[in-house]
């Protein structure tokens, strides 16, 4: 009786038809946010990432842990996003594609270094040894092993070891 006198009746009827219809109205709404949320996944915010927030060092290091627990293809995409600034990037890229015994994409990714830095040894070297293993281009893979030995005198056991093994396969042929 108290609510009668500060409503009055007609609020009263008012507030049912409200409380009905939202009874009747929730069920609909609950099943739509469900859907948003659920099924359709669009409700929630997206993050979008514009730049990579790792260096290109940083993914190269990260391409190391990853060829050294053996996940070539995660290696090769570190590799790959590293070797934009980074020509180095190139001959771990030659590298995993010799490991995989997919020499002519090592030579390729070993030529591209020699041309983005001419001064690394080791990219002769590599190049060498990979004409070595196919016994091929021997008389070209041992002007590479000099060429290592004349960029780089403190490898020079390594580099040596690779020119000797060439001019063997040479003296055979």
């Amino acid at each position: 009786m108290e609510k009668n006198r500060l409503l009055g009746i007609a609020d009263q009827e008012t507030m049912m038809y409200h409380f009905f219809a939202v009874r009747r109205f929730l069920p609909c709404l609950l099943s739509t946010v469900y859907c948003l949320l659920f099924l359709c996944g669009c409700s929630f915010p997206r993050i979008i990432v514009l730049d990579d927030p790792l260096s290109p060092e940083e993914h190269l290091n990260l391409g190391v842990a990853y060829e050294q627990n053996k996940e070539y293809e995660s290696a090769l995409k570190e590799y790959e996003r590293a070797s934009k600034e980074l020509p180095i990037a190139y001959l771990y890229m030659g590298n995993i594609y010799f490991l995989r015994n997919e020499y002519s994409e090592a030579e390729y990714h070993y030529k591209i270094m020699i041309d983005k830095d001419p001064g690394k040894a080791d990219a002769y070297n590599n190049l060498a040894w990979l004409y070595y293993t196919r016994r091929e281009n021997l008389k070209e893979a041992e002007v590479f092993a000099l060429k290592a030995i004349d960029l780089n005198p403190e490898k020079n056991d390594i580099y040596q070891d690779t020119l000797q093994k060439i001019r063997e396969a040479l003296k055979r042929e």
